[in-house]
């Protein structure tokens, strides 16, 4: 039988008053996310020589089937319409985008930016398990996909 992790409350055991506080539990998730963040980003982006915003685009074109309406794109990833404008203007400076204005604003990737996030697709991988999943159990995962599909 195994011990229960030290602080972590037993299944049956009723959540502590402070566990129910929303801005505790708020400050805790902004606190994770940014550590998390930060590490993964500092760990597989950089070192493709990708900036944080480059990284979120292609992989939500890629994800995508390699193309999107720009107007799909900045709601799929909850960003003004601007920011997004702004970055795929760099990023096709860099030709790893292109947009063509056609019933919209049609966002590709190019083959630079296919191969950009095939590259950084194992770093980025790895970098995931080293600062966060490998940190859960099999059941955490579960709950944590769980919750955050609901948000």
């Amino acid at each position: 039988m195994s011990t229960p992790d030290a602080g972590a409350p037993e299944p049956d055991e009723a959540p502590t008053e402070a566990a129910l506080d929303p801005v505790a539990l708020w400050s805790a998730f902004k606190r994770a996310h940014e550590i998390v963040r930060t590490r993964v980003i500092a760990d597989a982006a950089e070192a493709a020589g990708l900036s944080e915003p480059d990284l979120t685009i292609l992989a939500a074109l890629n994800k995508g089937g390699g193309s999107l309406r720009q107007s799909e794109l900045a709601a799929s990833l909850g960003w003004d319409r601007t920011r997004v404008s702004h970055q795929l203007t760099r990023m096709s400076k860099r030709q790893l985008v292109t947009r063509e204005r056609a019933d919209g604003v049609i966002v590709t990737l190019t083959d630079a930016g296919r191969q950009a996030v095939t590259a950084v697709h194992p770093g980025l991988d790895a970098a995931v398990r080293r600062h966060f999943t490998d940190k859960l159990s099999a059941q955490e995962i579960e709950t944590l996909n769980s919750v955050l599909r609901r948000l």
